[in-house]
């Protein structure tokens, strides 16, 4: 049930070309009486380019749960609130999750608005398109971590995006060159920016491309894992094995088993 009173709405804003926006967007934020920004900064730049003086308020991953009850009760009293990130879809993987679920709990009405998103560009950029995908966020940031969530969505077959910081982008390239180095991949950077990069490739020449940390935003594409490599024996087991025999000895009698190759699983042992 709707409760009578205002509106929430979720606005995406360009990832990275301001000129990205929509006009429906911008029809929105003309007729709002407030936006909740995950910076104001930024929001002010976005706004003042389209002509836009609308009061805004902070709401980041440290003030959302304290802000939302003061936004709801905006919206209850009457007020069309609009939610802006920085950069693409408000709740997917920046603020403003906590506060659309809450909207939904309490009834207030609720409008989604179509945008740009950096998952299905880096997706089509990628040459990886034309079927379903697997979207994981930002990436773990130990390798244990890694590895697991990969065997999770590698059971899919589907291509998995990703985003990845640029300061941990080596590493993670490092990681995934180690696991399966003949993956196919593309780093995506600054999507829509001045300096938009695409670099397609498997992942050991990936790796080696992006030794140094790289400036900007990053979106990762990995190709649909092969059948015979979507998942991994029970750590647990593998461990014991591995103490029992050893690395080499454990990867090789795993392989036997499951017909994962045996490499993938040494270095799933072994890895950094």
């Amino acid at each position: 049930m709707t409760l009578p009173g205002g509106t929430l709405v979720v606005c995406p804003t360009p990832i990275g070309n301001l000129g990205d926006i929509t006009l429906r967007a911008l029809e929105e934020l003309r007729r709002a009486d407030a936006a909740a920004c995950e910076d104001t900064r930024h929001s002010r730049t976005l706004l003042h380019r389209h002509g836009i003086d609308l009061p805004l308020v902070a709401l980041h991953e440290h003030n959302e749960r304290a802000q939302t009850p003061a936004l709801l009760r905006r919206v209850a009293e009457g007020q069309r609130i609009c939610l802006l990130t920085d950069a693409g879809f408000p709740a997917v993987s920046d603020p403003g999750a906590w506060l659309v679920s809450e909207a939904i709990a309490a009834g207030v009405e609720l409008v989604v608005l179509p945008g740009p998103s950096s998952v299905t560009t880096a997706l089509v950029a990628s040459g990886m398109a034309g079927g379903g995908f697997a979207f994981a966020g930002f990436l773990p940031r130990s390798a244990g971590a890694l590895a697991a969530l990969l065997d999770r969505l590698d059971l899919a077959a589907l291509p998995i995006v990703a985003f990845e910081s640029p300061r941990r982008l080596p590493a993670t390239l490092s990681r995934l060159a180690h696991r399966e180095p003949g993956r196919r991949m593309a780093v995506c950077r600054e999507l829509t920016k001045l300096h938009e990069q695409v670099e397609r490739g498997d992942a050991a020449s990936l790796a080696e491309r992006f030794a140094d940390p790289p400036k900007g935003e990053v979106t990762l594409v990995l190709a649909a894992a092969e059948p015979a490599t979507q998942a991994l024996p029970d750590p647990a087991l593998l461990a014991e094995l591995t103490a029992a025999v050893g690395a080499k000895r454990a990867a090789a009698l795993a392989s036997q088993l499951t017909g994962v190759p045996r490499n993938r699983i040494y270095a799933s042992l072994t890895g950094p």
